[in-house]
């Protein structure tokens, strides 16, 4: 793919989750934040709670399980993400993905 195809496209699919392949075989997925001449800038979604808990531990999915102080409701802490930068001249593929 040249880079301004792989600009292009990464400009059509701004703001959406995106699966996006590399000339060196890594796969990442995140939602696409920014597009410039030569990287593109991932949002990309961590699997873990600070102190380095797993998320899955709790009830099986997804979310740990906490509670308010003084309240009966649960807590669902928000998710996490980083940003992952990456050169537009290594992007081979690109794909929606779905966000639940």
């Amino acid at each position: 793919m040249q880079k301004h195809e792989a600009k292009s496209l990464c400009q059509q699919h701004k703001y959406r989750y995106v699966l996006i392949q590399l000339t060196d075989g890594t796969v990442h997925d995140g939602i696409i934040e920014n597009v410039d001449d030569d990287y593109v800038y991932l949002a990309i979604p961590v699997g873990g709670r600070a102190g380095g808990e797993s998320e899955t531990r709790a009830f099986g999915w997804g979310y740990p399980y906490y509670r308010y102080p003084n309240h009966g409701y649960p807590y669902y802490p928000r998710r996490r993400f980083y940003r992952g930068i990456f050169p537009l001249v290594a992007l081979t593929v690109i794909s929606l993905l779905p966000y639940y």
